[in-house]
């Protein structure tokens, strides 16, 4: 639909309409007329800046802002100095939301040079009511903020930055509300991420997610088909489903359908080479599920499955819903479906109440699967959330030892696994010159490892067959065989 949208025959001197996505063209024409004059007055159109902090979900949520910057009018610039900048955060951990102060403190001196800038806050900080009372407080130079829930809501909200003095904020608590059809704007032309569900039902004790989130809440099967069917059409040959927990998907929905039965429609998009979801929760994880993985020539050999802990108890104490032995036995279920799959990993050290030998069970559980890689994190205490309020919060000096005692055997198992990948001829998406090296390109295998091989730009977006020649660990050095 927005591809198909003049928002110069949009009537903006009548009311805005109310139904959705019509109200918010109507905010965007609205918007462009005000991009206009600013051309008119300063000779050039205006320039926006936008940086994500966190996960995948809000990369993709940055491309809808980007999407209707550009239809409004607004370029690309390359750096904070620019005529609008807009931050979409992340709050998992406090160090996310440390930098988004850090930057503020820079944007406040800038803006003070050029009065005329705006700066818009989004994403999953601004749903903390203390950090917008600390915006209100001390960072009221900030012109826009608004939340996870109704960022559909972007080009209305701008109009009203456009229109009035001092902050437009606009926070929901929660809301069931999905809006299709907006603008997006992709980062990359041959692959994109596409949103299956919103919100979370698992309230893990450590997890400020399901509160700035909100519920879960399944986007229509038929309205994700049409979207990867037009991204097809555009050129896309990888999708990346993605959700906070894409293993419960259509729980929810007037007629349920599960994340199994929704993949198994998504493999008959014509032009769709590989499909990647992320993120899996091991309670949710099905037998039918597993199933298709098995038999499919288009779902990834990756899979994201997130262990937290090794410890059985303290399992238990984060509300995870499964023990070290329920989720030894799903690895096993899994690598005899998937042979070859790569398994990857969230580990948190350091939770509340965390032993020694809590910790040990860790590390056994991650020599027994030999992960091909794991994001390692030091718990961080998230107000607001039960782990928080917990006891026995867990030394400094001893969260460190253990972290760099578990990184050290991840990193062991890692190598040991890509090494046995060397030799091997491989299917490559390539996706980008090398960052350091201008001969080489630089692209992922299925399971998702990186290899850089030598190349050009005209290769980026194709499949390619690479032998695989040196192992770096965590990437190989290859070389071109044939086009796929």
């Amino acid at each position: 639909m927005y591809n198909e949208i003049d928002l110069d025959k949009i009537d903006i001197s009548s009311e805005p309409p109310t139904e959705e996505p019509a109200r918010q063209y109507y905010f965007m024409a609205k918007c462009r007329e005000w991009v206009r004059e600013f051309e008119k007055k300063n000779g050039r159109l205006p320039c926006f800046f936008t940086q994500t902090f966190g996960c995948q979900m809000n990369a993709r949520d940055s491309e809808k802002l980007t999407g209707i910057l550009e239809e409004i009018g607004y370029i690309t610039a390359n750096s904070e100095e620019a005529d609008f900048v807009i931050y979409n955060t992340c709050t998992v951990r406090e160090n996310a939301n440390n930098k988004v102060w850090g930057r503020l403190g820079y944007l406040n001196t800038y803006k003070k040079q050029h009065p005329h800038m705006k700066i818009a806050l989004c994403g999953c900080m601004m749903q903390e009511p203390e950090v917008i009372d600390k915006l209100k407080k001390s960072y009221r130079f900030v012109d826009l903020i608004f939340g996870t829930h109704n960022i559909y809501k972007f080009a209305e909200l701008l109009f009203l930055c456009f229109s009035q003095e001092g902050t437009v904020i606009d926070i929901w608590k929660d809301t069931d509300k999905i809006v299709e059809e907006l603008p997006i704007e992709r980062k990359y032309s041959f692959k994109s991420g596409v949103n299956i569900m919103f919100g979370c039902n698992n309230f893990c004790s450590y997890c400020i997610v399901p509160y700035v989130r909100g519920r879960e809440r399944s986007r229509k099967p038929e309205d994700i088909i049409r979207e990867i069917e037009k991204l097809a059409a555009d050129g896309v040959v990888e999708v990346m489903l993605l959700g906070q927990n894409v293993n419960s998907y259509g729980k929810n929905l007037e007629n349920p359908m599960s994340f199994a039965q929704l993949l198994t429609k998504i493999e008959q998009v014509q032009g769709i080479q590989r499909i990647r979801f992320m993120t899996s929760h091991p309670k949710d994880l099905s037998d039918e599920l597993i199933e298709v993985m098995g038999r499919s020539n288009k779902i990834c050999k990756h899979l994201h499955l997130p262990l937290q802990s090794g410890s059985s108890r303290i399992l238990k104490e984060m509300n995870r819903h499964y023990d070290k032995e329920q989720y030894l036995s799903l690895v096993e279920k899994i690598r005899r479906a998937v042979p070859d799959i790569a398994l990857t990993t969230d580990i948190i050290v350091g939770f509340p109440g965390e032993t020694e030998e809590d910790f040990e069970e860790t590390m056994d559980v991650v020599k027994q699967v030999g992960y091909d890689s794991a994001f390692t994190f030091i718990y961080s205490k998230r107000t607001g959330t039960p782990a928080a309020m917990m006891e026995d919060q867990v030394p400094e000096t001893v969260v460190k030892e253990r972290f760099d005692r578990l990184l050290k055997e991840v990193q062991r198992k890692a190598t040991e696994r890509a090494q046995a990948f060397t030799g091997s001829v491989e299917k490559v998406l390539v996706e980008e010159i090398n960052e350091q090296d201008e001969t080489l390109v630089t692209g992922r295998l299925s399971n998702n490892f990186v290899v850089h091989f030598p190349g050009t730009s005209e290769m980026i977006g194709k499949i390619v067959s690479v032998k695989l020649k040196e192992c770096k660990g965590f990437y190989f050095y290859g070389e071109l065989e044939s086009s796929v």
